[in-house]
């Protein structure tokens, strides 16, 4: 127990030499997505004791207007472009190479995808072997499914981290010119023809001029810019979205701007990274403390399981609530929202108590081990291809058992081909 203590003070005392901002605000995107999720849902007995199955926080009518600062999707893939630069440059420096980097990207994000796409083709598929109605099972699969459009997204922004900073390094400005007017032009074309699978061309355009924000904020662009254009920047972007919204090209709700990705998610990650960057001195000071560094280091070492696990545990602890006399009052209720504090506490509780039999999942190694080899470029290619399919198709079609079982098939034969061969005997 006390060597246990000893490396968790030692990893604290490493974190706290590092500027953690960025692992603040990842920590502080994921903590908010569950939050969201968790006031989104609602299940519980009207007065009458008849169940009700509601979205409480979409009924509000400030709920639109609230999405322009509480999507934060943009802001976690700025700083997933800053931990991915900083990373990239490293392995340079040790001596990696692009497959190296793809490989390891692929690892940490289809390891803990795979246990989950587990989990819900065993719940789908004994839920109906069972006889259990199609349509709620269809409901609450696409509802506890819908999180992993994010893997698909991701993991084509990291996986062309390599070539996307290569292209930063050269020409920075025309680069993320070209992503934003790629990306408006892929929206001009979707609303002008009302395609919509046109608009999944964004997936990648979007995000990467997201992800490429994150490259100029690490390169210190952001830091050197006076607090004044910082502001004019968060002005601009945010005009320029009531411009945009008001013109009827998008919606006022930004979270229904997230599927396929707009140019206002754009708009928003440089008026978020413009935000951090103005708040970057109280926030390093927050960050100095050893409270604030323990709670970041304690979710952001589980950060992915407890985005790809929070919204499943949310349906089974509300499932439990109706079973227990009082613990679901109506959705919306004033007691509904004074008790979604201690909802969330339970939530975030139970997801920390599974937390360690996933851990081995999310904290995958990614060196080659003496004796061993790496996969060569190819394979490392088609696992990546494998790992995006299932998440993909969930974005395009929604969770279902078909689809649960594909991703447990493509995922295992994607970390399978990522694994580390043995070296041929001399």
């Amino acid at each position: 127990m006390t060597s246990l203590r000893n490396d968790a003070s030692a990893r604290l005392e490493a974190v706290s030499r590092r500027d953690l901002v960025i692992d603040l605000a990842r920590v502080a995107c994921i903590l908010l997505v569950v939050v969201i999720h968790l006031l989104m849902i609602g299940v519980g007995y009207s007065p009458d004791g008849e169940l009700v199955v509601s979205r409480p926080l979409e009924a509000q009518p400030w709920f639109a207007a609230a999405t322009w600062i509480g999507q934060i999707m943009p802001l976690f893939f700025a700083a997933g472009g800053f931990t991915a630069l900083t990373a990239w440059r490293s392995l340079l420096r040790k001596g990696g190479d692009r497959a190296d980097f793809v490989r390891g990207r692929v690892l940490r994000l289809a390891s803990p995808a795979l246990p989950l796409f587990v989990f819900f083709a065993v719940v789908l598929g004994g839920a109906t072997i069972a006889g259990i109605d199609p349509a709620l099972l269809d409901t609450v699969a696409t509802g506890t499914g819908s999180p992993l459009w994010f893997l698909a997204a991701f993991l084509l922004a990291q996986c062309a981290v390599p070539w996307m900073v290569a292209l930063h390094d050269r020409a920075p400005r025309a680069t993320l010119a070209a992503l934003a007017g790629a990306a408006v032009a892929v929206d001009a074309i979707r609303i002008a023809t009302g395609i919509e699978p046109i608009g999944l061309l964004n997936l990648a355009f979007v995000w990467l001029f997201v992800q490429q924000l994150g490259f100029w904020y690490a390169d210190g662009w952001f830091r050197t810019r006076h607090p004044l254009t910082l502001v004019a920047l968060v002005v601009a972007a945010y005009a320029l979205i009531w411009v945009v919204v008001a013109a009827g090209w998008y919606s006022p709700d930004m979270l229904t701007n997230l599927n396929p990705p707009t140019v206002p998610l754009m708009l928003l990650g440089v008026a978020q990274i413009s935000l951090l960057t103005l708040l970057h001195r109280p926030l390093a000071a927050l960050m100095r403390t050893r409270p604030a560094q323990a709670v970041v280091y304690l979710v952001g070492s589980r950060a992915m399981t407890v985005y790809l696990w929070h919204l499943p545990v949310i349906i089974i602890v509300e499932g439990v609530s109706l079973l227990i006399p009082g613990a679901a009052p109506e959705p919306g209720s004033a007691v509904w929202w004074a008790t979604r504090p201690i909802a969330l506490v339970v939530v975030l509780g139970v997801v920390f108590a599974i937390a360690p039999l996933l851990l081995r999942f999310e904290q995958v190694p990614t060196t080659i081990p003496d004796g061993r080899r790496r996969p060569g470029s190819a394979a490392i290619a088609i696992a990546a291809v494998l790992a995006f399919v299932p998440p993909f198709l969930v974005l395009e079609f929604f969770l279902d058992l078909p689809i649960a079982v594909t991703g447990v098939v493509l995922l295992s034969l994607s970390l399978w081909l990522l694994r580390a061969r043995r070296l041929a005997p001399a």
